[in-house]
C-alpha cells in the first residue's frame, strides 16, 4: 500500500542501497538497505539535486553524519492534506539518518482519520510507540482524545510541535515504556476504541527497560487486546523487522482477537518516480466499522 495524497513529499529515486527525497523545499540522499537494485538517474544527478546526504559512520550500523550544502537548512515544516485532514510536520537532521517522518505512513493516517470519524468524536486512541506523532495528529484533526506514549522525552517534545504546526491541542503526552504503560491502564480497567502499535525491532524506555520485538509484541498485543473496546474500535500494528512478514502478523493478531472484521494487511511502500517499488514495512489493521 503507498499513499496517494503527497504534496510535499515525493520518493524521487531509489538503489544503490540509497534512496533520493524530496521534503518540501529540500532534497535529501539517505541510507535505505532494501533498496538492492540500480539507481535509475547517474551519480552525478543525485549529487547535484541533494541538499543533505547522509553519511554512515563506518562504526556504527545506525549514526553518522550530514554532507550539507549551504541551501540546506537544520529544520524546516512540510504539510499532508488528505480530503478535510491538514497536517503539520516539523521536520529536522538527526544523527540517525531520520528527519521526524515516515512519509509511507500517510496511508495509515487516512485510515486512522477515517475510522475516528466513523467512531464519533471523543473517541479514545492510544498510540504507543507513538515517535514524532503522526498517527496521534491524524487521530487529533479527527476528533479522538488522544493518548501518545513514548520512552523519549525529546521526540514528545517534537510531537508536540506537530500538534501546534496542525492547529491543534490537548494530545496527552505520556513519557514511559510502553508495555509498562499498557500493564497499568489494564489494572485500571480502562478501554480504547483505538490502539496504534509502531514497535521497534528493539529499544529502551526511560528507566532502562529493555524492548525486543520477538521477546515482547506478542505479549504486548496480548495485553492491548484488554484495553480495547470490544465492540467499537479499530487497531493497527506496524513493523519494520525485515523477519515479520503480513502473515506473521496476520497469525499473531488471529490467535489473540480470534475472528476479526475488516482486517487488512500487505507491505507499506513507496513508488519513485520510475515506478520502482521500495519496501518501507508491513502492518495489520482491522476495524468494527467498514
Amino acid at each position: 500500500m503507498s499513499p496517494v495524497n503527497w504534496k510535499d513529499y515525493e520518493l524521487i529515486d531509489s538503489g544503490n542501497y540509497k534512496k533520493l527525497e524530496r521534503f518540501g523545499a529540500f532534497v535529501l540522499e539517505r541510507p535505505e538497505p532494501q533498496a538492492i537494485w540500480d539507481p535509475s538517474l547517474s551519480l552525478n544527478e543525485w549529487r547535484r539535486m541533494a541538499d543533505g546526504a547522509f553519511i554512515k559512520d563506518e562504526k556504527s550500523d545506525e549514526k553518522g553524519a550530514w554532507r550539507l550544502k549551504d541551501s540546506m537548512k537544520d529544520q524546516w515544516a512540510i504539510n499532508y492534506k488528505s480530503g478535510l485532514m491538514e497536517l503539520g510536520f516539523r521536520l529536522g537532521l538527526s544523527s540517525f539518518k531520520h528527519v521526524g517522518i515516515f512519509p509511507e505512513q500517510a496511508s495509515n493516517w487516512d485510515y486512522i482519520y477515517q475510522k475516528v470519524k466513523l467512531l464519533g468524536n471523543g473517541a479514545k486512541v492510544l498510540n504507543l510507540f507513538a515517535y514524532t506523532g503522526g498517527a496521534s495528529i491524524a487521530a487529533k484533526a479527527a476528533g479522538a482524545d488522544v493518548t501518545h506514549v513514548d520512552s523519549v522525552k525529546q521526540v514528545i517534545s517534537w510531537a508536540r510541535d506537530n500538534m501546534e504546526l496542525s492547529k491543534l491541542q490537548d494530545i496527552r503526552w505520556v513519557v514511559e515504556d510502553a508495555m509498562k504503560f499498557v500493564e497499568r491502564e489494564v489494572r485500571r480497567g480502562n478501554k480504547y476504541q483505538g490502539i496504534i502499535l509502531d514497535p521497534p525491532a528493539y529499544g529502551r524506555g526511560p528507566k532502562g527497560e529493555k524492548w525486543l520485538i520477538d521477546q515482547h509484541l506478542n505479549v504486548l498485543i496480548k495485553a492491548c487486546k484488554e484495553l480495547l473496546d470490544p465492540n467499537r474500535h479499530f487497531f493497527i500494528l506496524n513493523l519494520y523487522s525485515l523477519s515479520f512478514s503480513p502473515l506473521i502478523q496476520e497469525t499473531m493478531i488471529r490467535r489473540v482477537f480470534g475472528k476479526v472484521e475488516n482486517a487488512e494487511y500487505g507491505e507499506l511502500f513507496l513508488n519513485d518516480r520510475y515506478d520502482k517499488k521500495l519496501p518501507l514495512g508491513t502492518f495489520y489493521r482491522f476495524s468494527s466499522e467498514a
